[in-house]
């Protein structure tokens, strides 16, 4: 998880392009309370497949 949505997703582009990988990135959203990013994180933890977000970056909410 992060709050740099400005330049992770060049780093992430670089570290691929390296040829390494990462289990994926969750961006948050600062207006976006702890509570209901948490609650959003438990939801995708619940729905999603193993590898899912492998070597990408979500911006959360992932619903507006």
């Amino acid at each position: 998880m992060t709050n740099n949505r400005k330049s992770m997703p060049g780093h992430l582009a670089d570290h691929l392009a390296s040829g390494r990988h990462i289990p994926g990135i969750f961006t948050i959203d600062a207006n976006q309370s702890i509570g209901q990013t948490v609650e959003e994180l438990i939801i995708i933890v619940e729905a999603s497949f193993e590898d899912e977000y492998q070597d990408r970056i979500e911006y959360l909410p992932l619903s507006q």
